[in-house]
């Protein structure tokens, strides 16, 4: 009698152990939905912003595209044009200050497209190495600006004539230190005209 009352309780308690772990595991398992729900909806609302970028690059991508015909179309007529006068002007030291002897080349460049009307420039600014790139890249822009308002201001020529970039450090004319690394503190000019 005894060890069947033993039984019984071993029992009860077997079937009351399994009722608190079936309510812990449907406990576990609504959590884990729960949490599987939110990534999904997440990712979801994820999906649905990429979707969104993807539709905006592709809008991005057909206005490029009609703006580069454009450009092509209005660029016709421009295929015969080359480089039909060229000079170079230097610079101190981590300066973008025109000389007087750069004066005079930027002068020529201003007679030169005097000549030719339909002529336009394009203005290369350079440095030497020294410095970080970065900022070697915003001097040689400053070097041809410079230039570019020379021509603008002292020959009356229309800046959409003038087109300006910066290579910075990069193509070096000369290697070395003192007179021959100041070969690259520059700006090139080349005007582009037809031959008349």
């Amino acid at each position: 009698m005894k060890t069947m009352l033993v039984a019984v309780l071993l029992l009860i308690f077997a079937l009351a152990g399994c009722g608190v772990n079936k309510d812990f595991v449907q406990q576990q398992i609504q959590e884990s939905e729960s949490r599987t729900d939110a990534k999904i909806s997440q990712l979801s609302n994820k999906t649905n912003t990429n979707a969104d970028e993807i539709n905006k690059l592709q809008t991005l991508a057909a206005q490029l595209s009609e703006k580069t015909d454009l450009a092509i179309n209005k660029a016709a007529g421009f295929e015969n044009y080359q480089v039909i006068w060229s000079g170079t002007i230097n610079f101190d030291f981590d300066s973008w200050e025109i000389t007087p002897t750069a004066e005079q080349t930027l002068l020529d460049a201003c007679e030169k497209m005097g000549q030719n009307p339909s002529s336009l420039v394009e203005i290369a600014g350079f440095t030497d190495k020294t410095g970080p790139a970065s900022y070697n890249l915003m001097l040689g822009q400053k070097r041809a600006e410079a230039a570019k308002r020379y021509i603008a201001d002292h020959c009356g020529i229309a800046l959409y004539r003038l087109f300006v970039v910066s290579y910075g450090e990069e193509k070096p004319v000369a290697s070395g230190e003192g007179n021959a690394n100041a070969k690259n503190r520059r700006v090139e000019i080349k005007v582009w005209g037809t031959l008349q």
